[in-house]
């Protein structure tokens, strides 16, 4: 169990220590409670931290199991095995990527910094990694954006959720694998709600 994001963002900072090296990679942490541990992670290397806002979308009668997420620009991720399991419909799924979207343009606009990610390091840092959509959704931003390598940076993910996204990123390094991940806050002793205005202040930190 870890202390809080920040104990966290330190740790992982340490095991990426072989992989960042010069000034060829960017940290893309997911908003909000990515900052926190991206900006450790910016900081001990020093090098360049991009706020990224992506939205999940939730099932219809459970809005906690990701089928899918979408970006600020509409880039997106879809779950179709899960989609066509729980069989649902496509004017939802529409719906929902259209409204998810606004949501993450929203958010992404509060944040206003650009950095390229052509020809770069990537290193995509969350909290924690339950379904891996949004996750997923990042990678997928940041190939759009040609980067030259993706990798996935988090405290704790499922054992079944790495295996499922490994083909998406160059390295996933993760500091926990544990069988079931059903809350992310479960293994931090310390996990508040991350508000903007703490996002800017982190940002805005020298």
């Amino acid at each position: 169990m870890f202390k809080d994001r920040q104990e966290a963002g330190e740790k992982l900072a340490l095991k990426l220590k072989k992989i960042i090296k010069g000034e060829s990679s960017v940290v893309v942490a997911l908003l909000r409670g990515g900052v926190v541990l991206g900006k450790k992670i910016s900081d001990y290397f020093k090098i360049p931290l991009f706020p990224l806002s992506v939205k999940k979308i939730g099932a219809p009668l459970n809005s906690e199991l990701g089928i899918g997420a979408v970006t600020f620009d509409k880039t997106h991720y879809l779950d179709k095995g899960l989609i066509e399991y729980l069989d649902v419909d496509s004017q939802y799924i529409k719906n929902s990527l259209e409204n998810k979207k606004k949501e993450a343009e929203t958010l992404q606009n509060k944040f206003k910094m650009k950095i390229s990610l052509e020809n770069k390091k990537v290193i995509i840092v969350d909290d924690g990694v339950a379904t891996g959509t949004t996750a997923i959704c990042a990678a997928m931003y940041a190939k759009n954006q040609k980067a030259e390598e993706i990798i996935l940076a988090t405290p704790v993910i499922g054992q079944e959720t790495l295996r499922n996204i490994q083909k998406y990123f160059d390295r996933i390094i993760p500091l926990k694998i544990v069988n079931s991940l059903t809350s992310v806050s479960q293994f931090y002793k310390y996990f508040p709600q991350v508000e903007n205005e703490e996002v800017i202040e982190i940002l805005n930190r020298k």
